[in-house]
């Protein structure tokens, strides 16, 4: 599976995973409504399971994503800070994305 992240997310992703409630957590993207050709998606500190794959970025971040979901191999996790500032996290493979 692959997962690409901006540098911005990046940032925001480090400074969520050094406080306090993420000790021994990591980040993880998941589907919050599968429309069947595309999908709407969050993010949220979780550990991994068995269904999981821990995917390395190059931004040195590794992101959780659940192998049982097809439409999460090749997400990315963008972050703005214009307008609403917030993720944006986008599937290319698919066309379809969700902030």
């Amino acid at each position: 599976m692959k997962c690409k992240i901006n540098r911005n997310a990046a940032t925001v992703l480090k400074n969520m995973l050094s406080e306090e409630a993420a000790e021994g957590k990591m980040i993880r993207v998941f589907i919050t409504q599968n429309h069947g050709d595309h999908a709407h998606y969050d993010i949220k500190l979780d550990t991994p399971t068995e269904h999981d794959e821990i995917v390395q970025t190059d931004k040195d971040i590794e992101i959780v994503l659940d192998t049982r979901e097809a439409l999460l191999d090749g997400v990315w996790i963008q972050y703005f800070y214009v307008s609403d500032e917030g993720f944006f996290i986008t599937n290319p493979s698919t066309g379809f994305h969700d902030k």
